[in-house]
Protein backbone atom coordinates (compact mmCIF):
# COMPACT_ATOMS: atom_id res chain seq x y z
CA UNK A 1 0.00 0.00 0.00
CA UNK A 2 1.44 3.33 -1.48
CA UNK A 3 2.12 6.06 2.07
CA UNK A 4 1.48 9.63 1.45
CA UNK A 5 2.65 12.75 3.22
CA UNK A 6 1.42 16.22 2.34
CA UNK A 7 2.81 19.03 2.77
CA UNK A 8 0.12 21.88 2.91
CA UNK A 9 -3.08 21.77 4.39
CA UNK A 10 -4.99 24.02 2.05
CA UNK A 11 -8.01 23.47 -0.40
CA UNK A 12 -6.15 21.10 -2.50
CA UNK A 13 -3.94 19.18 0.53
CA UNK A 14 -7.04 18.46 2.24
CA UNK A 15 -8.97 17.78 -0.91
CA UNK A 16 -6.33 15.37 -1.55
CA UNK A 17 -5.99 13.91 2.12
CA UNK A 18 -9.47 13.09 1.96
CA UNK A 19 -9.88 11.51 -1.55
CA UNK A 20 -7.03 9.02 -0.55
CA UNK A 21 -8.30 8.13 2.83
CA UNK A 22 -11.75 7.14 0.94
CA UNK A 23 -9.63 5.18 -0.83
CA UNK A 24 -7.79 3.19 2.22
CA UNK A 25 -4.47 4.82 0.79
CA UNK A 26 -2.43 5.65 4.18
CA UNK A 27 -1.63 9.61 4.15
CA UNK A 28 -0.44 12.45 7.07
CA UNK A 29 -0.71 16.31 6.00
CA UNK A 30 2.03 18.23 7.72
CA UNK A 31 0.96 22.36 7.76
CA UNK A 32 3.32 24.80 9.12
CA UNK A 33 0.33 27.24 10.22
CA UNK A 34 -0.59 26.25 13.85
CA UNK A 35 -4.21 26.58 13.72
CA UNK A 36 -6.34 26.43 10.06
CA UNK A 37 -7.23 30.70 9.89
CA UNK A 38 -8.40 32.81 7.68
CA UNK A 39 -5.74 33.11 4.03
CA UNK A 40 -7.77 35.42 1.62
CA UNK A 41 -11.29 36.08 2.27
CA UNK A 42 -13.23 34.19 0.08
CA UNK A 43 -13.45 31.54 -2.52
CA UNK A 44 -15.72 30.95 -5.30
CA UNK A 45 -15.81 27.13 -6.87
CA UNK A 46 -17.75 26.05 -9.82
CA UNK A 47 -18.85 22.73 -10.94
CA UNK A 48 -15.75 21.55 -11.76
CA UNK A 49 -14.85 21.83 -8.23
CA UNK A 50 -18.23 21.41 -6.26
CA UNK A 51 -18.71 18.09 -7.89
CA UNK A 52 -15.64 16.29 -6.21
CA UNK A 53 -16.41 17.85 -3.03
CA UNK A 54 -20.03 17.01 -3.17
CA UNK A 55 -18.71 13.02 -3.82
CA UNK A 56 -16.41 13.05 -0.87
CA UNK A 57 -19.48 13.95 1.06
CA UNK A 58 -19.39 17.61 1.59
CA UNK A 59 -21.94 18.28 -0.85
CA UNK A 60 -25.20 19.72 1.72
CA UNK A 61 -22.37 21.22 4.48
CA UNK A 62 -20.96 23.90 1.86
CA UNK A 63 -24.02 24.34 -0.11
CA UNK A 64 -25.45 25.72 3.35
CA UNK A 65 -21.65 28.23 4.14
CA UNK A 66 -22.46 29.25 0.42
CA UNK A 67 -24.16 30.83 -1.74
CA UNK A 68 -24.94 30.21 -5.51
CA UNK A 69 -24.90 33.78 -7.41
CA UNK A 70 -27.77 34.51 -9.01
CA UNK A 71 -25.99 35.63 -12.23
CA UNK A 72 -22.93 36.49 -13.48
CA UNK A 73 -22.81 39.72 -14.66
CA UNK A 74 -20.22 42.30 -16.49
CA UNK A 75 -20.47 45.58 -16.77
CA UNK A 76 -19.26 48.96 -17.67
CA UNK A 77 -17.43 50.28 -14.58
CA UNK A 78 -18.29 54.23 -15.11
CA UNK A 79 -21.65 53.78 -17.11
CA UNK A 80 -22.64 50.52 -14.69
CA UNK A 81 -24.42 49.13 -18.16
CA UNK A 82 -24.86 45.40 -18.53
CA UNK A 83 -22.33 44.08 -20.80
CA UNK A 84 -23.45 40.99 -21.12
CA UNK A 85 -24.98 38.40 -17.95
CA UNK A 86 -25.28 34.97 -17.73
CA UNK A 87 -27.28 32.61 -15.69
CA UNK A 88 -26.39 31.43 -12.19
CA UNK A 89 -27.97 29.55 -9.24
CA UNK A 90 -30.25 26.81 -10.55
CA UNK A 91 -29.98 26.96 -14.31
CA UNK A 92 -26.23 27.10 -13.89
CA UNK A 93 -26.64 23.78 -11.61
CA UNK A 94 -28.94 22.58 -14.37
CA UNK A 95 -26.57 23.37 -17.10
CA UNK A 96 -23.44 21.71 -15.61
CA UNK A 97 -24.36 19.21 -12.88
CA UNK A 98 -23.69 20.90 -10.16
CA UNK A 99 -23.74 24.38 -8.44
CA UNK A 100 -21.58 27.56 -7.98
CA UNK A 101 -20.77 28.53 -4.48
CA UNK A 102 -19.13 31.53 -2.79
CA UNK A 103 -17.68 30.85 -0.01
CA UNK A 104 -15.77 32.71 2.87
CA UNK A 105 -12.34 30.36 2.54
CA UNK A 106 -11.83 29.41 6.24
CA UNK A 107 -15.34 27.86 6.19
CA UNK A 108 -14.43 25.74 3.03
CA UNK A 109 -11.04 25.12 4.60
CA UNK A 110 -12.50 24.06 8.34
CA UNK A 111 -14.91 21.62 6.60
CA UNK A 112 -12.02 20.17 4.61
CA UNK A 113 -10.69 19.52 8.10
CA UNK A 114 -13.29 18.16 9.82
CA UNK A 115 -13.81 15.40 7.04
CA UNK A 116 -10.37 14.57 7.23
CA UNK A 117 -10.00 14.13 11.13
CA UNK A 118 -7.50 15.35 13.37
CA UNK A 119 -5.93 12.48 13.82
CA UNK A 120 -3.35 12.37 10.45
CA UNK A 121 -2.94 16.26 10.35
CA UNK A 122 -0.44 17.54 11.61
CA UNK A 123 -0.57 21.51 12.77
CA UNK A 124 2.71 23.48 13.43
CA UNK A 125 4.77 21.08 11.38
CA UNK A 126 6.97 23.13 8.93
CA UNK A 127 9.04 21.45 6.02
CA UNK A 128 12.30 22.90 5.58
CA UNK A 129 13.76 20.16 3.08
CA UNK A 130 12.55 17.51 1.19
CA UNK A 131 14.56 14.57 -0.92
CA UNK A 132 13.72 11.82 -2.77
CA UNK A 133 15.15 8.96 -4.47
CA UNK A 134 13.00 5.84 -6.90
CA UNK A 135 12.23 4.61 -4.19
CA UNK A 136 10.14 7.10 -1.52
CA UNK A 137 10.99 10.62 -0.59
CA UNK A 138 12.07 11.92 2.80
CA UNK A 139 10.68 15.40 4.49
CA UNK A 140 12.74 17.14 7.38
CA UNK A 141 10.86 19.27 9.64
CA UNK A 142 12.22 22.62 11.42
CA UNK A 143 12.54 20.87 14.51
CA UNK A 144 15.46 18.77 12.80
CA UNK A 145 13.18 15.44 12.62
CA UNK A 146 12.40 13.67 9.43
CA UNK A 147 9.68 11.28 8.01
CA UNK A 148 9.46 9.72 5.09
CA UNK A 149 6.53 8.01 2.31
CA UNK A 150 6.49 6.29 -0.57
CA UNK A 151 5.01 10.00 -2.12
CA UNK A 152 5.44 13.41 -0.84
CA UNK A 153 3.15 15.90 -2.72
CA UNK A 154 3.48 19.54 -2.17
CA UNK A 155 0.52 21.12 -1.99
CA UNK A 156 2.16 24.26 -0.50
CA UNK A 157 1.18 26.92 -2.05
CA UNK A 158 2.45 29.73 -4.70
CA UNK A 159 5.86 30.32 -2.50
CA UNK A 160 6.08 26.21 -2.67
CA UNK A 161 8.95 25.22 -0.40
CA UNK A 162 8.36 21.51 -2.65
CA UNK A 163 8.78 23.16 -6.05
CA UNK A 164 12.44 23.88 -5.68
CA UNK A 165 13.18 20.72 -5.53
CA UNK A 166 10.66 19.50 -8.08
CA UNK A 167 11.67 21.99 -10.40
CA UNK A 168 14.90 23.79 -9.74
CA UNK A 169 15.21 27.49 -7.22
CA UNK A 170 14.78 29.34 -10.41
CA UNK A 171 10.43 28.12 -10.33
CA UNK A 172 9.12 30.64 -9.30
CA UNK A 173 6.25 32.71 -9.43
CA UNK A 174 6.53 36.52 -11.35
CA UNK A 175 4.56 39.69 -10.35
CA UNK A 176 2.41 40.23 -13.38
CA UNK A 177 2.06 43.67 -13.62
CA UNK A 178 -1.01 43.96 -11.53
CA UNK A 179 -2.12 44.11 -7.91
CA UNK A 180 -5.26 44.03 -5.76
CA UNK A 181 -7.22 45.13 -2.67
CA UNK A 182 -9.94 42.46 -0.59
CA UNK A 183 -12.95 43.96 1.43
CA UNK A 184 -15.88 41.90 2.76
CA UNK A 185 -18.53 44.40 2.79
CA UNK A 186 -22.12 43.66 4.92
CA UNK A 187 -24.99 43.59 1.69
CA UNK A 188 -27.19 45.90 3.74
CA UNK A 189 -24.15 49.17 3.31
CA UNK A 190 -24.21 48.40 -0.43
CA UNK A 191 -27.37 50.63 -1.12
CA UNK A 192 -26.58 51.61 -4.82
CA UNK A 193 -25.45 47.83 -6.04
CA UNK A 194 -27.72 46.45 -8.89
CA UNK A 195 -28.18 42.45 -8.69
CA UNK A 196 -26.43 42.41 -5.10
CA UNK A 197 -26.76 38.31 -5.05
CA UNK A 198 -24.79 38.22 -8.51
CA UNK A 199 -21.30 37.60 -8.86
CA UNK A 200 -20.27 40.84 -11.16
CA UNK A 201 -17.21 42.19 -13.18
CA UNK A 202 -17.19 46.15 -13.54
CA UNK A 203 -14.39 46.88 -16.47
CA UNK A 204 -12.58 50.06 -16.59
CA UNK A 205 -9.53 51.71 -17.46
CA UNK A 206 -6.75 50.12 -16.34
CA UNK A 207 -8.57 48.67 -13.63
CA UNK A 208 -11.58 45.77 -12.42
CA UNK A 209 -13.63 45.46 -9.84
CA UNK A 210 -14.54 41.69 -9.49
CA UNK A 211 -17.57 41.11 -6.06
CA UNK A 212 -19.48 38.11 -5.50
CA UNK A 213 -22.34 37.02 -1.93
CA UNK A 214 -21.00 34.82 0.76
CA UNK A 215 -23.99 34.64 2.70
CA UNK A 216 -27.79 34.15 2.52
CA UNK A 217 -30.31 32.91 4.51
CA UNK A 218 -28.50 29.22 5.31
CA UNK A 219 -25.26 30.82 5.46
CA UNK A 220 -26.29 32.99 8.11
CA UNK A 221 -24.94 36.09 6.93
CA UNK A 222 -25.24 38.84 3.99
CA UNK A 223 -21.69 39.70 3.20
CA UNK A 224 -20.37 40.51 -0.11
CA UNK A 225 -16.96 39.87 -1.28
CA UNK A 226 -14.76 42.41 -3.70
CA UNK A 227 -11.41 42.44 -5.20
CA UNK A 228 -10.68 45.33 -6.95
CA UNK A 229 -7.58 44.85 -9.49
CA UNK A 230 -5.17 47.75 -10.83
CA UNK A 231 -2.20 47.75 -13.40
CA UNK A 232 0.34 48.49 -11.61
CA UNK A 233 3.17 49.26 -10.19
CA UNK A 234 5.51 48.28 -12.88
CA UNK A 235 7.59 46.70 -10.23
CA UNK A 236 7.17 44.67 -6.76
CA UNK A 237 9.83 43.24 -4.10
CA UNK A 238 8.00 41.15 -1.32
CA UNK A 239 4.67 40.59 0.05
CA UNK A 240 1.70 42.74 0.92
CA UNK A 241 2.16 46.24 1.63
CA UNK A 242 0.00 48.66 3.01
CA UNK A 243 -0.81 51.73 0.95
CA UNK A 244 -1.52 55.29 1.62
CA UNK A 245 -5.07 56.02 2.49
CA UNK A 246 -7.08 56.66 -0.05
CA UNK A 247 -5.39 55.55 -2.39
CA UNK A 248 -8.06 52.59 -3.71
CA UNK A 249 -10.80 54.95 -4.38
CA UNK A 250 -8.85 57.34 -5.79
CA UNK A 251 -7.66 54.71 -8.57
CA UNK A 252 -11.14 54.53 -8.88
CA UNK A 253 -12.32 58.06 -9.49
CA UNK A 254 -15.16 58.35 -12.00
CA UNK A 255 -16.50 55.03 -11.72
CA UNK A 256 -20.59 53.99 -10.74
CA UNK A 257 -21.54 55.16 -7.57
CA UNK A 258 -21.89 51.65 -6.82
CA UNK A 259 -18.22 50.72 -7.30
CA UNK A 260 -17.33 53.87 -4.97
CA UNK A 261 -20.07 52.66 -1.97
CA UNK A 262 -18.28 49.32 -2.06
CA UNK A 263 -14.52 50.15 -1.98
CA UNK A 264 -15.27 53.23 0.73
CA UNK A 265 -17.73 50.74 2.83
CA UNK A 266 -14.69 49.26 4.86
CA UNK A 267 -11.22 50.18 5.52
CA UNK A 268 -8.70 49.87 2.68
CA UNK A 269 -6.70 46.61 3.00
CA UNK A 270 -3.24 45.88 2.60
CA UNK A 271 -2.13 45.78 -1.36
CA UNK A 272 -0.95 42.37 -2.34
CA UNK A 273 0.71 41.61 -5.65
CA UNK A 274 -1.12 39.00 -8.03
CA UNK A 275 0.99 36.67 -8.93
CA UNK A 276 1.78 33.72 -11.84
CA UNK A 277 3.61 30.66 -12.06
CA UNK A 278 5.34 30.66 -15.44
CA UNK A 279 4.30 26.75 -16.96
CA UNK A 280 6.65 24.08 -15.58
CA UNK A 281 7.71 21.32 -17.48
CA UNK A 282 8.38 18.86 -14.51
CA UNK A 283 5.58 18.59 -11.82
CA UNK A 284 7.13 15.11 -10.49
CA UNK A 285 10.84 14.26 -9.75
CA UNK A 286 11.75 10.84 -7.95
CA UNK A 287 8.52 10.14 -5.76
CA UNK A 288 7.65 13.89 -5.07
CA UNK A 289 5.14 15.62 -6.94
CA UNK A 290 3.53 19.25 -6.83
CA UNK A 291 -0.31 19.91 -6.32
CA UNK A 292 -2.34 23.12 -7.17
CA UNK A 293 -0.72 26.99 -6.84
CA UNK A 294 2.65 25.00 -6.48
CA UNK A 295 2.44 23.84 -9.82
CA UNK A 296 0.14 26.54 -11.47
CA UNK A 297 -0.59 29.45 -9.74
CA UNK A 298 -2.64 31.46 -11.89
CA UNK A 299 -4.49 34.86 -12.11
CA UNK A 300 -7.95 34.98 -10.54
CA UNK A 301 -9.89 35.95 -12.99
CA UNK A 302 -11.71 32.64 -14.24
CA UNK A 303 -11.99 32.41 -10.03
CA UNK A 304 -9.78 28.35 -10.53
CA UNK A 305 -7.22 28.33 -8.09
CA UNK A 306 -9.16 26.47 -6.18
CA UNK A 307 -11.12 24.61 -8.53
CA UNK A 308 -7.81 23.33 -10.43
CA UNK A 309 -6.32 22.32 -7.35
CA UNK A 310 -9.42 19.90 -6.31
CA UNK A 311 -8.89 18.66 -9.92
CA UNK A 312 -5.15 17.94 -9.25
CA UNK A 313 -6.53 16.34 -6.00
CA UNK A 314 -8.90 13.96 -7.27
CA UNK A 315 -7.15 13.14 -10.11
CA UNK A 316 -3.95 12.43 -8.62
CA UNK A 317 -5.84 10.73 -5.38
CA UNK A 318 -7.29 8.57 -8.00
CA UNK A 319 -4.03 7.60 -9.51
CA UNK A 320 -2.42 6.84 -6.11
CA UNK A 321 -4.99 4.76 -5.02
CA UNK A 322 -5.50 2.25 -8.56
CA UNK A 323 -1.62 1.86 -9.67
CA UNK A 324 1.54 2.09 -8.67
CA UNK A 325 3.56 5.59 -6.85
CA UNK A 326 5.60 5.41 -10.08
CA UNK A 327 2.79 5.10 -12.72
CA UNK A 328 0.57 7.39 -10.79
CA UNK A 329 3.63 10.24 -10.75
CA UNK A 330 4.22 9.73 -14.46
CA UNK A 331 0.78 9.80 -15.61
CA UNK A 332 -0.51 12.99 -13.32
CA UNK A 333 1.32 15.71 -15.10
CA UNK A 334 0.46 14.21 -18.54
CA UNK A 335 -2.87 14.44 -17.60
CA UNK A 336 -3.03 17.23 -16.24
CA UNK A 337 -0.83 19.88 -17.52
CA UNK A 338 -2.59 21.06 -20.85
CA UNK A 339 -5.82 22.01 -18.94
CA UNK A 340 -4.27 24.16 -16.24
CA UNK A 341 -2.11 25.40 -18.64
CA UNK A 342 -5.13 26.36 -20.71
CA UNK A 343 -7.22 27.70 -17.78
CA UNK A 344 -4.05 30.00 -16.98
CA UNK A 345 -3.83 31.30 -20.31
CA UNK A 346 -7.42 32.26 -20.56
CA UNK A 347 -7.58 33.91 -16.77
CA UNK A 348 -4.90 36.07 -18.60
CA UNK A 349 -6.47 37.19 -21.54
CA UNK A 350 -9.94 37.98 -19.58
CA UNK A 351 -7.50 40.27 -17.37
CA UNK A 352 -6.38 42.37 -20.46
CA UNK A 353 -9.94 42.79 -21.79
CA UNK A 354 -11.63 43.73 -18.32
CA UNK A 355 -8.65 46.42 -18.22
CA UNK A 356 -9.44 48.07 -21.73
CA UNK A 357 -9.67 51.92 -22.39
CA UNK A 358 -13.46 53.27 -23.06
CA UNK A 359 -11.97 53.92 -26.86
CA UNK A 360 -9.71 50.90 -27.21
CA UNK A 361 -10.18 48.95 -30.67
CA UNK A 362 -10.59 45.88 -29.38
CA UNK A 363 -13.88 47.17 -26.87
CA UNK A 364 -16.14 45.61 -29.58
CA UNK A 365 -14.10 42.27 -28.88
CA UNK A 366 -13.98 42.62 -25.35
CA UNK A 367 -17.98 42.80 -25.52
CA UNK A 368 -18.26 39.85 -27.82
CA UNK A 369 -16.07 38.21 -25.39
CA UNK A 370 -18.09 39.01 -21.95
CA UNK A 371 -21.46 37.94 -24.06
CA UNK A 372 -20.38 34.44 -24.95
CA UNK A 373 -18.23 33.95 -21.82
CA UNK A 374 -19.81 31.31 -20.56
CA UNK A 375 -20.42 29.11 -22.97
CA UNK A 376 -17.18 29.62 -24.56
CA UNK A 377 -15.86 28.41 -21.75
CA UNK A 378 -18.43 25.57 -20.42
CA UNK A 379 -15.42 23.25 -20.73
CA UNK A 380 -13.73 24.82 -17.71
CA UNK A 381 -17.50 23.95 -15.98
CA UNK A 382 -18.10 20.88 -17.86
CA UNK A 383 -15.01 19.00 -16.72
CA UNK A 384 -15.31 15.76 -14.03
CA UNK A 385 -12.87 14.16 -13.46
CA UNK A 386 -14.23 10.89 -11.75
CA UNK A 387 -15.45 10.68 -15.76
CA UNK A 388 -11.80 10.75 -17.29
CA UNK A 389 -10.75 8.43 -14.34
CA UNK A 390 -13.51 5.83 -14.38
CA UNK A 391 -12.28 6.07 -18.36
CA UNK A 392 -8.54 5.13 -17.19
CA UNK A 393 -9.56 2.32 -14.81
CA UNK A 394 -11.27 1.21 -17.52
CA UNK A 395 -8.96 0.74 -20.38
CA UNK A 396 -5.72 0.50 -18.15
Amino acid sequence: MTRVLVVGAGIGGLTLGITLQRAGVPVEIHERAEELREVGAAVAISANGTRVLARLGLGAELEAAGTPPTELVFRDGRSGERIAAHPGGAAYRGRFGAPYLGIHRVDLQQALARAFGAEHLHLGSAVTAVDSDDRGATVTFADGSTAGADVVVGADGVHSLVRAHVAGPDARPVYTGTSGFRGLVPRDALTALPDPLAIQFWAGPDAHLLHYPLGGPRAGDDTVNFLAVLCGPDTWDGGNRPAPPGELLAAFAGWHPAVLEMLGAVEQSPRWPLLALPPLTTWTRGRVALLGDACHAMLPHHGQGAGTSIEDAAHLGALLATTGPDEALAAYPRHRRARTRAIARSAWETGTLLHLADDHPRVPERDKRFAGYLPDNAWVHDHDVAARDHHLRRTR
